[in-house]
């Protein structure tokens, strides 16, 4: 059973991490090195997609670390199976998706985690473009802000990044939005259902270095007009069809944020003698 609440207002030991992983031999064992070093981690959960390299072996060699756990598909699921897969064995109370590439750093993840432990949000992303950030592609950028655009469009809400690949959150939610995105489609099916249970999505900045074709990257524009209409379909569907029935959870937490101080509480300051 996974705990409600994150047991303490540190940042120490309090975050899963999700890896899903396709064909990323070259990355992964790096990736997650580099993850088991910051110190919010609890866990990692890899996921291997059925790979057709070497990647399912090199994530088993990390398993020296008992905080890593490597699970494999049979056949290519896609990245949001994967997410589910991994979902699924997370006991930390804040998970996080890290790709297995290396285009994000989990240096971030200590501001990421900040403003759900401070009781100010219970969903985080990490958005690209202002602490730093490389960019393979014009249109792949142009891509991103028209997918961003409909988000905002579709929820009334105002986001930066709706695609980036570090979104964090409370676990006891995440296992409450029903995902069922399979592949890339994973990202607008998360945002939409957060945004449809009328979570706000704190952002903040972080660094980025993209990746090109010849270095494994994936996304095309096919999977930004899929996004259009997984937001689509979250948005026009009945809250009841992607939730289920109401278990008051959503109800608390929103109460608990809407109550939370709007600056954040400082220490005492001693008077100087």
């Amino acid at each position: 059973m996974q705990s409600e609440e994150p047991a303490t207002r540190t940042p120490e030991h309090v975050l899963g991490v999700i890896v899903p992983a396709y064909n990323e031999e070259r990355s992964i064992e790096r990736v997650v090195r580099r993850v088991l070093q910051e110190p919010s981690v609890q866990q990692v959960v890899v996921v291997d997609d059925c790979s057709s390299d070497g990647t399912l072996e090199a994530a088993r060699r990390c398993t020296d670390d008992p905080r890593v756990l490597v699970k494999h598909h049979e056949v290519n699921r896609g990245k949001g199976a994967a997410v589910r897969t991994g979902l699924e064995a997370i006991t930390a109370p804040l998970v996080i998706i890290q790709d297995a590439d290396l285009e994000y750093d989990p240096s971030d993840y200590n501001k990421l985690v900040s403003p759900i432990l401070r009781g100010r949000a219970d969903v985080v992303y990490g958005i690209r473009g202002f602490a730093g950030q490389s960019a393979y592609s014009y249109w792949f950028v142009v891509g991103n802000r028209v997918v961003t655009t409909a988000t905002n469009i579709l929820f009334n809400c105002y986001i930066q990044d709706m695609e980036t690949g570090y979104k964090l959150m409370r676990t006891s939610l995440m296992r409450r939005l029903h995902l069922r995105g399979d592949r890339f489609n994973i990202e607008p099916d998360i945002t939409g259902r957060v945004l449809r249970l009328g979570y706000r999505i704190h952002e903040v900045p972080i660094h980025y270095y993209a990746r090109g074709r010849d270095e494994g990257k994936k996304l095309t524009w096919r999977d930004g007009v899929r996004a259009v209409f997984a937001l689509l379909a979250v948005r026009l569907s009945s809250r009841r069809r992607l939730f289920g029935a109401d278990d008051a959870y959503h109800a608390q937490r929103l109460t608990a944020l809407a109550a939370a101080p709007r600056l954040p509480e400082l220490p005492p300051t001693q008077n100087a003698r």
